[in-house]
């Protein structure tokens, strides 16, 4: 494999926030959905994202995303966390054609001061100036 079929390749499958933002706040953006246990979600969540723990994502997908052409995106906690990979790997296994990967996961969408959710409402994080220019990040939701 040459270097532009593997960074190709890792364009096509991965995403992330600021390009997730970008495409949400553009209008009809892919499905999100988060791979991390009750407690995580709880936690804090990507808003609009369906909570789909990744031991039961083979049972609970098929009947909130039917359509194996739907354009899906999974994560879970952040780079130390690969239960994104996983689930990933389970879609494309149970036939799904266009998953990507949230590369940084929730850590990093909630570090550039993306909108996060949590059962108490809506709200956002300081930018962390070591993932994303300050400025850059506050119009996106």
């Amino acid at each position: 494999m040459d270097a532009v079929t593997f960074f190709a390749a890792r364009l096509r499958w991965q995403t992330d926030p600021s390009d997730l933002a970008a495409e949400r706040a553009g209008g009809a953006g892919p499905i999100v959905v988060d791979t991390r246990n009750e407690a995580s979600w709880q936690q804090g969540r990507i808003p609009g994202s369906l909570h789909v723990p990744g031991s039961e994502l083979a049972d609970r997908i098929g009947g909130l995303v039917p359509d194996l052409a739907a354009d899906v995106v999974v994560y879970c906690w952040g780079p130390g966390c690969n239960g994104s990979t996983r689930a990933a790997l389970r879609l494309a296994e149970l036939g799904y054609t266009h998953v990507r990967e949230l590369i940084g996961g929730f850590e990093y969408w909630a570090r550039e001061g993306l909108a996060i959710e949590t059962d108490a409402g809506r709200t956002r994080r300081p930018v962390d100036d070591l993932t994303a220019p300050v400025a850059s990040l506050h119009a996106h939701a």
